[in-house]
């Protein structure tokens, strides 16, 4: 029990290695520009005696704000257990779930499990049938409600899903290159907000 516990923990708490764009997620805007997704990956890591592999993608806005994150965790060992879960920013209205439609034709809801101060996280148990949906696929929509009850939708691609899935995790220095790209590219967006920001202000003097 002890060990399921632990493994549970670490499941709820989103901290499988490779999960690292959930720190310091922030308030949920959806007005934020939306960075392209770094794509499908897998990261694998033992604890204790169980083997966990997180095949996962997520989809960062400009600011850096984890908009939505997909991860799909096999556990092998001591323990057996396989889970699919979305992480949303917080702000979301509880009682509609998270919509989940595959190539706008097949749409199912999953229930908010629980929610941190910086995000919520939907939850189900993930089966071959689930595996085998994302596979014949070719993009992904997640949409939550907001406390404005105004859906946000985040489209994600299933290219590359199956090759992250059935193939070999990515290495450490690999996975730390996509992070330094995808900062590169969230620096990038943010200068260009700014500077887009700082044009309208100086116009908007220059009206007066």
């Amino acid at each position: 029990m002890k060990t399921q516990n632990k493994i549970f923990n670490a499941l709820t708490a989103g901290a499988l290695v490779g999960s690292a764009f959930f720190v310091g997620a922030m308030a949920p805007t959806e007005s934020h520009a939306q960075a392209r997704p770094a794509g499908w990956f897998k990261v694998c890591a033992k604890q204790d005696k169980n083997d966990i592999c997180n095949t996962q993608i997520q989809s960062v806005a400009s600011t850096g704000q984890v908009l939505t994150a997909i991860s799909m965790i096999d556990v092998t060992g001591e323990v057996q257990r396989r889970v699919f879960q979305i992480t949303v920013p917080s702000g979301r209205l509880i009682p509609t779930g998270i919509k989940l439609r595959v190539d706008d034709k097949s749409e199912t809801t999953l229930p908010y499990l629980y929610c941190f101060p910086q995000s919520c996280i939907a939850e189900v148990k993930m089966d071959d049938a689930l595996v085998k949906l994302l596979k014949s696929g070719g993009k992904l929509t997640v949409i939550s409600t907001n406390v404005q009850n105004k859906e946000n939708p985040i489209e994600l691609t299933l290219d590359g899903f199956t090759a992250a899935y059935d193939g070999p995790p990515i290495e450490q220095e690999a996975l730390a290159e996509r992070q330094r790209e995808l900062q590169g590219e969230l620096r990038k967006k943010a200068e260009e907000a700014r500077k887009k920001l700082q044009e309208a202000q100086d116009k908007a003097k220059k009206a007066n």
